[in-house]
C-alpha cells in the first residue's frame, strides 16, 4: 500500500500496439520483423477487413487499402511503408474471356478496395467501358471477366481466360507514375510513440531478409520459391516517398471523378 502523500511511480510497462496487416506474401517484408517484437500485437485479415478494425477502434495502425484512406474521416497516413509498383504487379490482375474493351461485367475479389477502384478506373480511362461490378463467388461465375488480386492469382490462376490486363502495369503505361495499393494509416488523436520508425526499420531489415522470406513463407502461400524471389525483390515496391504520395493524390482523385468515392480530400501525413 502506498503511504499517504507519496505518488505511486508512472508505469514502466511499453505500451503494446495493436497493427493491422494483410496475410498475403506480399506484406511479409513489412511485417517479417514485427511478429516477434513483444510491443506489436500483430493481427492479420484480408484488406477489406483492415478499414473496420481501424474505425472501430480495435487497430492503432493498419495495412489499410489507399482507398479507404477517403473513406475515414479521421485518417493519417504513416509513410514508414506500404505495398506498391512501378509497373507490373504480377498480382493483380483481370482475366477476361472477351477483349478487355469489350467486358460488360466483370466479377471482382472483394478482399480489396483499392483494386476494384482501380480496375474500374483503368477500364474507364483506357478501354472506355464502364462494366457491370459483381463479387466473385466461391463456385465460379459466368461474368465476361474476373479481377483476382494476391497469393490465388498464383495458386488458382483461372483457365479460359485468353485476355489478362495486370493493373499495375497498365497504372504506369495511363499516368507513367508509380502505385501504392496499401500503407500504414492510422487515426488522429493516436500517439504512436516510436512505432513509426520502428516500421521503417522493419521495411529496412525485411528487405535485406527477402531470401529467408521467402524460403520461410513461399511455400506455405503456394508460391515457387524463384517467382517469389522474383515477385518481392522485382515487381514490388515497400517504399512511401513524394512520387508514391502524389500518385495516391491522382487516385483519389480519379476515383472521385467516377463517383467510386464522394469526393477527394487532401492526404494528412502524421
Amino acid at each position: 500500500m502506498t503511504p499517504a502523500g507519496v505518488r505511486k511511480p508512472a508505469s514502466t510497462m511499453p505500451k503494446t500496439f495493436r497493427v493491422g496487416s494483410v496475410s498475403f506474401l506480399n506484406a511479409k517484408p513489412l511485417i517479417h520483423h514485427l511478429e516477434s517484437d513483444p510491443q506489436i500485437d500483430l493481427r492479420l485479415a484480408v484488406p477489406s477487413m483492415l478499414l473496420d478494425g481501424l474505425s472501430a477502434g480495435r487497430l492503432d495502425i493498419a495495412l489499410l487499402p489507399v482507398i479507404d484512406y477517403q473513406r475515414l474521416s479521421d485518417a493519417r497516413i504513416v509513410p514508414s511503408g506500404g505495398i506498391g509498383c512501378d509497373g507490373p504487379t504480377l498480382t493483380v490482375r483481370i482475366f477476361s474471356r472477351k477483349p478487355i474493351d469489350q467486358i460488360e461485367t466483370l466479377a471482382c475479389d472483394p478482399d480489396s478496395h483499392t483494386s476494384v477502384a482501380l480496375a474500374r478506373i483503368i477500364l474507364a480511362e483506357c478501354f472506355s467501358t464502364c462494366p457491370q461490378i459483381t463479387e466473385l463467388s466461391r463456385s465460379g461465375d459466368d461474368s465476361d471477366a474476373m479481377l483476382l488480386i494476391g497469393d490465388k492469382v498464383v495458386t488458382q490462376e483461372p483457365r479460359g481466360f485468353t485476355h489478362q490486363l495486370d493493373l499495375g502495369e497498365a497504372w504506369k503505361t495511363f499516368t507513367a507514375m508509380p502505385f501504392v495499393f496499401a500503407v500504414w494509416t492510422t487515426r488522429a488523436g493516436i500517439d504512436l510513440a516510436d512505432l513509426p520508425q520502428r516500421l521503417g526499420i522493419a521495411r529496412e531489415n525485411g528487405l535485406g531478409a527477402l531470401r529467408e522470406i521467402v524460403s520461410q513463407h513461399a511455400a506455405a502461400h503456394g508460391w515457387p520459391e524463384n517467382l517469389a524471389m522474383k515477385y518481392l525483390s522485382e515487381n514490388l515496391k515497400f517504399d512511401i516517398g513524394p512520387a508514391q504520395l502524389q500518385a495516391i493524390h491522382l487516385f483519389h482523385d480519379l476515383a472521385a471523378r467516377h463517383e467510386i468515392i464522394p469526393t477527394s480530400r487532401p492526404l494528412i501525413l502524421y
